[in-house]
């Protein structure tokens, strides 16, 4: 597994090594141990998965408190551009954001540390999006900035007036509005 640097610290983009053959593919999608020998330290305990149609963004998500999760994220069928954005206000890089196209295809994995708000948008006709997590879900921890921020001016690359969106999504906070609790 290749472990690349994104220029936000902790926040990890992943190359598995993929064997492939007439037969088709095979690869470690996740290893605690390749994890731990790359430095990389997380037990995770929740797996969730969604299916998405085109133009659904999902986000930007996180957890607050005790129930902060990291997450590692993939994608099993489709394309989506996945997008995670520093929320820890004494990072040198609070507010900025990385945005890589995850796919069925490429098999690359997002890890995205604690304090970093998540989502992502579908670029294919649907597709599958997996993820674990490190800590338990909890409703009542939920946090979210608006997906349309105009000051973290993310490009999505879809059709925003026709964007798929959830109502809870639409009530979040701007950033500008957000106070942080990382």
């Amino acid at each position: 597994m290749k472990v690349l640097r994104t220029g936000l610290d902790g926040l990890y983009i992943l190359e598995p090594h993929v064997f492939e053959d007439a037969r088709g593919y095979f690869f470690e999608s996740y290893s605690k141990a390749a994890f731990e020998a790359a430095g990389l330290f997380y037990d995770f305990v929740q797996d969730n998965q969604s299916k998405s149609s085109y133009g659904t963004v999902r986000g930007l998500h996180f957890q607050k408190g005790e129930h902060a999760q990291a997450k590692l994220v993939r994608v099993l069928e489709g394309v989506v551009l996945d997008v995670a954005v520093d929320l820890r206000r004494a990072s040198p890089t609070y507010g900025r954001h990385v945005a890589v196209e995850l796919s069925g295809e490429n098999k690359l994995m997002m890890l995205i540390p604690r304090g970093f708000a998540h989502g992502f948008s579908v670029l294919s006709e649907t597709a599958v999006f997996a993820y674990k997590c490190d800590n338990l879900y909890c409703k009542e921890s939920e946090g979210g900035i608006r997906f349309d921020d105009p000051t973290l001016a993310i490009d999505w690359r879809i059709d925003m007036t026709k964007a798929l969106t959830s109502e809870k999504d639409r009530q979040h906070p701007y950033f500008s509005e957000f106070e942080t609790c990382f």
